[in-house]
């Protein structure tokens, strides 16, 4: 199959961290056929993402002033950068990923393929040979994130209105479909969920080394140990898993909790981790390059978000054959099932998680039978082979 006959894919996303939309879009990218497929990423700010895509031979384009906060002046340039990337590219499909992006690209792309469909008219041409399919996938909807009621509001009328620009909508969680704010454009919503590919683990003992190393803590064999992959972001309820660490050490003075990853909270945990006399328990060793790896080094994942859409770091931990803490939010109920392949609890209640904590650290061979099961399910229901699948039928 020569190039021209290659289905061309413009991948767009607001931020280039490595993040859960940020592994989404490089798995796609990296993943897709090549002998059917051309793939280019656009995004804001200078990344993570763009290094891995670039190491991995994939085109990216940086896109100016695009980021997470707003600012008026900034949309409107952020959407004219939009179109002109969307005019040069010409993509087949544009595949649109977090809210910003999402709402920005799907205009400018709706735009685009009006001006094509008049320029057909005018020529008489008939054909509407440049229609570009824009595709929109939520990883979590951002009007259940702590705002005021009149924000959230604002947000949910703009995510409507990015699902009736887009021609169809992906979904990553049951969740996030039934919470579609589409009611009557249902039939444009479709739900793939994530899926990640086979792990290679090394050995649990020199990757529990390489993690008490990054700490600079003396390994002992005794140490119960906590972890976490996480954005180091509000959502991911992490101040709260420190609270949780301040009344557990009490009673068990040997556990140790790691946060791998980096973000804009850091500066507000590092506080929070001194004021309650936690320097040498709670750890913030900052991105980690594939962190996933390190998994077998703890004995216990947790993950206390207030938002989710169906995280990525669960199904690593369950590649792992870790035992999980969770809360209730998002998608995580649909990979977790409560004491069946881990430990459910309410976001925001750093009580339950020392609870259950405790209940794991004290029932080993439940701990361990949680680990299995969840192994088995992510094995079963959720591969990058499936996701890539699923994907690919819905670009047509």
């Amino acid at each position: 199959m020569n190039k021209q006959s290659k289905k061309k894919i413009l991948y767009i996303i607001t931020k280039s961290n490595w993040g859960g939309a940020g592994v989404y879009v490089f798995d796609l990218a990296t993943n897709l056929p090549k002998d059917r497929f051309e793939t280019v990423v656009a995004f804001g700010g200078s990344g993570k993402l763009k290094e891995k895509l670039e190491a991995s031979g994939i085109r990216t384009i940086q896109i100016g002033r695009l980021g997470r906060d707003i600012s008026l002046l900034d949309e409107f340039l952020v959407f004219f950068n939009l179109l002109k990337i969307i005019r040069d590219e010409k993509p087949n499909i544009l595949h649109l990923n977090s809210a910003k992006a999402g709402g920005l690209g799907a205009l400018a792309g709706r735009i685009y393929n009006l001006s094509n469909t008049f320029l057909c008219i005018f020529l008489k041409d008939g054909k509407y040979k440049l229609k570009t399919k824009i595709i929109y996938t939520v990883h979590g909807w951002t009007f259940r994130e702590e705002r005021p009621y009149a924000q959230n509001a604002l947000i949910r009328i703009l995510s409507w209105l990015t699902i009736a620009f887009s021609d169809a909508t992906i979904t990553v969680s049951e969740k996030d479909f039934v919470d579609s704010p589409n009611l009557f454009l249902k039939r444009h919503v479709v739900i793939i969920k994530n899926g990640i590919g086979k792990i290679e683990f090394k050995n649990r003992e020199f990757l529990r080394r390489g993690i008490f190393k990054m700490s600079g803590l003396p390994q002992k064999k005794n140490r119960v140990c906590l972890g976490t992959i996480a954005e180091l972001h509000k959502n991911k309820g992490l101040s709260y898993a420190i609270e949780a660490m301040a009344d557990t050490v009490n009673e068990t003075s040997n556990i140790v909790l790691f946060i791998l990853s980096e973000g804009e909270e850091r500066k507000n945990l590092e506080k929070k981790i001194k004021d309650l006399g936690l320097g040498e328990k709670v750890f913030l060793p900052g991105f980690v390059e594939n962190a996933a790896q390190y998994l077998p080094a703890f004995d216990i994942f947790i993950l206390p978000s207030i938002k989710e859409g169906l995280p990525y770091t669960i199904l690593e931990a369950g590649a792992a054959g870790l035992p999980v803490i969770a809360t209730s939010v998002g998608g995580i109920p649909e990979i977790i099932d409560d004491m069946k392949t881990g430990i459910l609890i309410r976001p925001r209640q750093p009580k339950e998680l020392v609870r259950a904590i405790k209940f794991l650290i004290e029932n080993k061979e439940k701990a361990a039978e949680l680990g299995k099961n969840l192994s088995d399910k992510v094995a079963r229901e959720f591969s990058l082979e499936k996701m890539v699948r699923e994907t690919i039928a819905l670009y047509g």
